[in-house]
C-alpha cells in the first residue's frame, strides 16, 4: 500500500523533511520526501496500513519548529512501491 501527502504551512526551513524520512525509516516504509516550490512539503511512503496511518498522525504534528496547516493525501504515484529505503530528494 502507498500514500501520497502534501504538507501546507511552515513546513520548510524547520526540519520536516528529516523529521519525515527518520520517521517513516522508524516505521520501516519506503519512499521519499522532498520541498515543492509552492513552500509545502511533499511525502510518498509505501508498506502496511497501519505504518502509514501512523506516518500520518506525525505528519500532522511535524516537527517542534513546523506549522502544519492543512494535510493532503493524494493518490500515490506508481513508482512509490519500487523504492528501497526512504530518501530526502531535492
Amino acid at each position: 500500500m502507498a500514500r501520497r501527502w502534501i504538507v501546507e504551512g511552515q513546513v520548510q526551513g524547520v526540519g520536516f523533511r528529516w523529521f519525515a524520512q527518520l520517521k517513516a525509516r522508524e516505521l520501516g516504509l519506503r519512499g521519499w520526501v522532498r520541498n515543492l516550490p509552492d513552500a509545502s512539503v511533499e511525502v510518498v511512503a509505501s508498506g502496511d496500513d497501519r505504518s502509514l496511518e501512523e506516518m500520518e498522525k506525525a505528519l500532522r504534528r511535524g516537527p517542534p519548529a513546523a506549522e502544519v496547516i492543512q494535510l493532503r493525501r493524494l493518490d500515490a504515484p506508481a513508482e512509490a512501491d519500487k523504492c528501497n529505503g526512504f530518501d530526502v530528494r531535492r
